[in-house]
């Protein structure tokens, strides 16, 4: 079931109304029912998978937490992780895995047959996953106590809004939000509602827009060259960030309206001054797990600058492998990877200064992930090539260079798409949105107006959205990792 959905149009108000007039005590069944449900509109076949995680972690965690023998206690981690680790392994990388032993048998002249199995990845299960694994090693650590109710730590790993494409939860903020008995807030669901409104403006009014010449051009990318790359490329970079920002969005929204608060997912990310401060405001529930689960035990920074480079290094490339099993996923994590070592040495040796926000830098942020997006999009590794070696071909003649892409978007149809072109002013809308997140809550600076000016700024709002929605339904861009 998707948030862009006539079935989820249905499926919220039905939820949001049982929960409210449901008795206090009861309602965490209600959310494990709704989750349940949920899920199984993306695949009944799947949904033992999701209670094989949640009955692990929640068995193991507690026998965590009823022993005080530190053996006993790593032999319960690692039991969690070996079931968690091993279905995701099974279903997401046993292919890929496979592949590449042969390929790497064949380098060296032993023949050997293809071993890979018919399998579809179960929709969320790495984020699913995820959480369950943190909130089992929080428990090992100490950072948080065990669950003694199954039913609302299943609610904390299945709860709709974030179990197909997170923000990944921590079970510190989140559990104890499902645990206590909830009360309706109308400025509460107010703020749900837009945020809401928000989040499918990104993906309806900009990501299901410009998905068009994404896809036009980077499923045949060598038909084209040039500007038309560039403009593919510049499309995509906005539409996985309103796609999956917009499910944030959407997510938080709909959480608010049952009273409970989620993580802020993401926070103005492409008017980062540095890759550092990029990782800081993108998808930041999944930074965070790999810098607290992943980074942080290699070693962080605490064991001298080339250990440390080194660490960074790895948890990029696992977070690569994390977005998908395939090569191209692995070099755009090595890109961020050493894009931020390399940003390291230069502010060692050029220190930037402090308070200073350099738009130069943030332009040069922008460009470097827009051009590292390329790998994460591109279908191949000879794609991504591709664009890379014919991005700027003819570029020493500007005139040309334009005027060539224009040539090539218009014999594809695309220049005279009117949609098309009215997402320029929709990327401006978002980047005006973005700056002010900068300093302060949109909402409340547009609270600052006057009501018509309010009112005509929701309408409007709710106008574009209702309008964009006639180009289709697509599935968000996460759900594929």
């Amino acid at each position: 079931m998707l948030f862009n959905s006539n079935a989820f149009y249905v499926f919220l108000p039905i939820v949001f109304a049982v929960y409210w007039l449901a008795p206090r005590r009861y309602r965490w069944g209600v959310l494990l029912v709704s989750s349940y449900y949920f899920y199984m509109s993306a695949g009944i076949e799947y949904v033992p998978l999701l209670f094989l995680t949640t009955l692990v972690s929640w068995g193991t965690a507690l026998l965590i937490s009823r022993t005080e023998n530190k053996g006993k206690q790593k032999l319960c981690m690692a039991a969690a992780l070996a079931v968690c680790l091993g279905l995701l392994f099974f279903f997401k990388y046993f292919n890929f895995l496979s592949g590449t032993v042969t390929a790497l048998l064949r380098s060296i002249s032993l023949e050997v047959s293809d071993v890979t199995l018919n399998l579809v990845l179960p929709v969320g299960i790495s984020f699913y996953i995820f959480q369950s694994l943190g909130y089992v090693i929080d428990v090992y650590k100490g950072k948080t106590e065990a669950c003694l109710h199954f039913g609302k730590y299943a609610v904390f790993v299945s709860f709709f809004p974030l179990l197909l494409a997170g923000p990944i939860e921590r079970a510190e903020h989140l559990l104890p939000q499902l645990e206590k008995e909830h009360s309706f807030h109308t400025e509460k669901a107010i703020e749900g509602a837009k945020l809401i409104a928000w989040g499918y403006f990104k993906k309806i009014a900009v990501a299901d827009v410009v998905v068009s010449c994404v896809d036009l051009v980077y499923n045949d990318v060598t038909s084209y060259t040039g500007l038309a790359l560039g403009v593919a490329t510049f499309f995509y970079a906005f539409q996985v960030y309103c796609d999956f920002s917009g499910y944030s969005d959407i997510a938080r929204g709909v959480a608010k309206l049952l009273d409970i608060d989620l993580m802020v997912n993401f926070k103005s990310p492409y008017f980062a001054a540095s890759l550092k401060e990029f990782w800081s405001r993108w998808h930041i529930s999944l930074s965070t797990w790999f810098r607290d689960y992943v980074y942080i035990p290699l070693g962080g920074n605490r064991k001298g600058a080339l250990r440390t480079r080194c660490n960074l290094l790895i948890t990029f490339l696992v977070s690569g492998l994390w977005h998908g099993a395939s090569w191209t996923y692995v070099i755009w994590g090595g890109l961020h990877g050493l894009g931020q070592i390399v940003e390291k040495e230069w502010d060692r040796h050029f220190p930037p200064k402090k308070g200073r926000r350099s738009r130069i830098r943030v332009l040069l942020v922008f460009v470097f992930v827009c051009l590292a997006w390329i790998f994460f999009r591109a279908n191949t590794f000879s794609d991504a090539v591709y664009v890379l070696t014919h991005l700027f071909e003819g570029i020493g003649n500007p005139v040309s260079y334009v005027k060539a892409g224009y040539d090539a978007l218009r014999n594809a149809g695309l220049i005279q798409s009117a949609d098309l072109k009215l997402v320029f002013i929709w990327i401006a809308v978002l980047l005006a949105h973005d700056f002010i997140e900068l300093r302060q809550s949109a909402w409340e600076w547009l609270g600052r107006f006057k009501k018509p000016v309010r009112y005509a700024f929701y309408f409007a709002l709710l106008f574009v959205v209702l309008y964009s929605r006639q180009l289709g339904e697509y599935e968000f861009v996460y759900f594929q990792f």
